[in-house]
């Protein structure tokens, strides 16, 4: 059975999110039958890398608020990261566009790395501090989950994995997302956000019920 998720490597609770689904998915007894997809999502394709900017003081124009705000957001997402079993680094994160990490991640899609991937651009980002929109740091995340440099360096000027990234973002539309992190379970079921492992260990279960009797869901994903 698939579980697809859109996530964008920027958002902290999709790290979260990542890491309460793998609990779930930690609990589940058929956890070797799921087979988990990523897909790109950018919450801000626009955004310009400023990695010597103060990340509370972008957080706090980019959004319109005040810096104490700002400041108050990210504290709880740090302890929502904490109960994830997160230690965020938000101090000295680096402001960076995710685009060229979307492209490591659909070429280790194509190897079969993808989680891995997630894991190390989440840690470099969140945890590290590392700029995910230089090359150099990119090739270093990419030997981390698997990758080779020549690897690293060719995918980052991919037409094939641009074309890929623009694939995930058509389908996030056609099905409606708007946020992230976005599950959707044996093509069917759709969870929205970082929610406890409880839940989604639930929506497991209903799925894989479902899909052990013979549904193949909506198509919502297969048909687009």
């Amino acid at each position: 059975m698939t579980v697809d998720i859109f996530s964008d490597i920027r958002c902290p609770f999709c790290y979260v999110g990542k890491k309460k689904f793998e609990k779930a998915l930690d609990k589940f007894a058929k956890r070797d039958d799921i087979k988990v997809v990523w897909h790109s999502y950018q919450l801000d394709p626009y955004l310009q890398t400023q990695p010597d900017r103060d990340p509370y003081d972008f957080f706090s124009e980019s959004k319109g608020i005040h810096l104490q705000q700002a400041k108050m957001m990210h504290e709880h997402a740090k302890n929502a990261g904490i109960e994830a079993g997160i230690e965020f680094n938000f101090d000295n994160q680096k402001i960076a566009n995710s685009y060229r990490g979307h492209l490591l991640i659909q070429l280790a899609k194509q190897k079969g790395i993808a989680n891995e991937m997630e894991e190390e651009l989440f840690k470099a980002q969140f945890i590290d501090a590392r700029n995910i929109d230089d090359e150099n740091e990119l090739i270093s995340i990419g030997k981390n989950a698997g990758l080779t440099e020549d690897e690293v360096k060719n995918a980052l000027n991919s037409d094939e994995l641009k074309n890929k990234i623009a694939e995930d973002s058509l389908l996030a539309r056609k099905i409606g997302v708007r946020a992230v992190p976005f599950f959707v379970f044996n093509d069917k079921y759709a969870v929205s956000g970082a929610q406890s492992p409880e839940v989604f260990l639930e929506v497991l279960e209903k799925s894989y019920e479902e899909f052990s009797a013979g549904s193949t869901g909506l198509n919502l994903i297969d048909s687009l």
